[in-house]
């Protein structure tokens, strides 16, 4: 038989241990705003993080440190110091006074030894510890006197210790309980402990830290945060979430896909059905079936029946007379005849086969107002709802400020926004849009861009330009113009272009005006916490011919 036993976590217990998965969602939360995995760890490490789903939060290192220096104030509050050596002077007076009269007794008023005495005593010290080091080689004429100063002696180096803890630190000790020598030690040494440990937290040195001084100087919370941020990156490398790389820590793909589907999660669970945002497509694709939903059949549907539902149906039909035959019983074992009303048929959408785009702006006032990482977000968001639902279908990445590149699956949860780099080459990333639609074509191209302003940076022929606005709310007219050029490259090819506007600024307003109209696209302005479902619902509408 199994027993039990139940005792309170200690901090010995290695078996507290975090889920990974539980870590990697606070870490992804982190990668959102743009930092790296090492950035992300250290800042987890410094400032904690909660753990979704569980009633528990990781202290981090600057929060511990904070408890620490909580107990010192305190201790401080507590105790004074003022008398806290008054014992041990006490002591070597007395020692003193009998050596004295021993010295007096054995060798007279006049005597060289008790001169020499006499001098050592009445010199003036630095600290007690050096007063009584003094004595260290002096041969005591009385013998008892000479045994208790050996004691005192062996207490030297403690009461230095003390003294130089008192310089450092006693005049912030103005509590109204009056420490002796002993409690005056306890307090020093569990002060010293206590910085000490603060030391290795502000260092990163969590290792150094022993399951007793867990249990002894932190709280119940505070010792089962520092497990976890001791192990924090072991247990991600254990569970296959992040590995070396050649820059670094990175994240693997497994991690990658989970980020992404969190991504998918936080935003495909605020889209309602019918919301604004679907754009026309000219070819119906495959009809594909939504098992979720039936409808009754009309003449003229194709013959997509849902059999359960159907047979269901016709059950319920023929149970209302049968119920009415006496004592409610109805035969068992008879055929079942279908009528055209039991008929029930499945939805169904037509989709497309589709070639997306999605222009990230990454220019630094992306960094504004939680910008980036709602962007940041809906991009995760898409590239694994199209690996993960419509496989077939191509979707690429342009990440732009002053020059567009590409950025590719892996890189994605760890792009950030380009710091000192102020201007806007829409230009570019559509450019770069036309070549990869021109490589991987389809029968609904469509180019999705995330902006916060409007064009500042161009290329004219092979030579880069950038042109900041004309004046307060203008407009910068020769990268508005060679961008524009570029939106109707992409219209003659039958590309859409739907713009997602985080910013209601009159001359932006004024540009996406001009690009809808030359492309017959979609603009929408939207607050970042709103962004993903405004963009989902457009990706997913942009799919579908109609509903069969």
């Amino acid at each position: 038989m199994k027993v039990w036993r139940y005792s309170r976590w200690d901090g010995t217990q290695e078996e507290f241990t975090l889920d990974p998965k539980r870590a990697l969602d606070a870490l992804s939360e982190l990668l959102m705003e743009g930092l790296s995995v090492e950035e992300a760890l250290e800042y987890m490490r410094r400032s904690g993080f909660p753990l979704a789903g569980m009633n528990f939060r990781v202290m981090g290192a600057e929060e511990l440190i904070d408890e620490l220096r909580a107990q010192a104030r305190e201790l401080m509050q507590k105790y004074r110091m003022d008398r806290a050596t008054e014992e041990l002077a006490k002591r070597l007076d007395d020692i003193l006074d009998r050596e004295e009269r021993a010295q007096r007794s054995a060798h007279g008023l006049e005597s060289r030894a008790l001169n020499e005495f006499l001098e050592r005593r009445h010199r003036e010290h630095r600290s007690l510890a050096d007063a009584i080091e003094a004595f260290r080689d002096h041969a005591f004429a009385d013998e008892e006197a000479g045994e208790e100063f050996q004691e005192l002696l062996g207490e030297a180096e403690r009461l230095r210790q003390l003294e130089d803890f008192l310089k450092q630190h006693g005049g912030k000790f103005r509590g109204r309980e009056s420490a002796d020598y002993e409690t005056a030690q306890q307090v020093r040494e569990q002060i010293e402990a206590l910085e000490n440990m603060a030391r290795a937290l502000a260092e990163g040195r969590f290792e150094e830290i022993t399951p007793e001084q867990l249990r002894e100087l932190l709280s119940e919370q505070g010792a089962q945060s520092l497990i976890l941020l001791r192990n924090l990156e072991r247990d991600l490398r254990d569970a296959g979430l992040v590995r070396q790389g050649e820059q670094g820590l990175e994240l693997t793909p497994r991690a990658i896909r989970r980020i992404g589907a969190q991504a998918l999660a936080e935003v495909y669970g605020d889209l309602r059905r019918d919301r604004p945002g679907g754009h026309a497509i000219d070819v119906r694709g495959a009809a594909l079936p939504r098992p979720d939903e039936t409808r009754p059949f009309e003449f003229g549907d194709p013959l997509d029946l849902d059999v359960v539902r159907t047979l269901l149906n016709a059950l319920r039909r023929r149970a209302a007379p049968d119920a009415a035959l006496a004592g409610g019983s109805g035969s068992t074992g008879a055929a079942v005849e279908l009528e055209v009303a039991d008929f029930e048929r499945r939805e169904s959408d037509s989709s497309t086969h589709a070639t997306t785009v999605l222009c990230l702006d990454l220019s630094w006032s992306m960094s504004w107002s939680g910008r980036f990482a709602a962007a940041k977000r809906v991009a995760l968001a898409l590239d694994h709802l199209v690996r993960t639902r419509f496989p077939r279908d191509h979707f690429f990445v342009v990440g732009f400020s002053t020059r567009a590149r590409q950025i590719r699956p892996q890189e994605l949860p760890e792009v950030a926004w380009d710091m000192g780099e102020p201007f806007t080459n829409l230009q570019e990333a559509l450019m770069l849009s036309e070549r990869l639609i021109a490589r991987n074509p389809s029968t609904s191209p469509q180019v999705i861009v995330i902006t916060d302003g409007q064009p500042t940076a161009y290329f004219r022929g092979r030579q880069l330009r950038v042109e900041w606005p004309m004046g307060f709310g203008g407009v910068s007219p020769h990268a508005v113009a060679e961008t524009l050029r570029q939106v109707r490259r992409l219209t003659r090819r039958g590309v859409t272009i739907n713009t997602f506007m985080l910013d209601d600024s009159p001359e932006l307003l004024g540009f996406v005006e001009h690009l809808t109209r030359a492309n017959r696209g979609r603009a929408f302005y939207t607050e970042p916490g709103q962004l993903g479902s405004y963009v989902m619902v457009d990706y997913l509408h942009g799919r579908r011919k109609k509903r069969a």
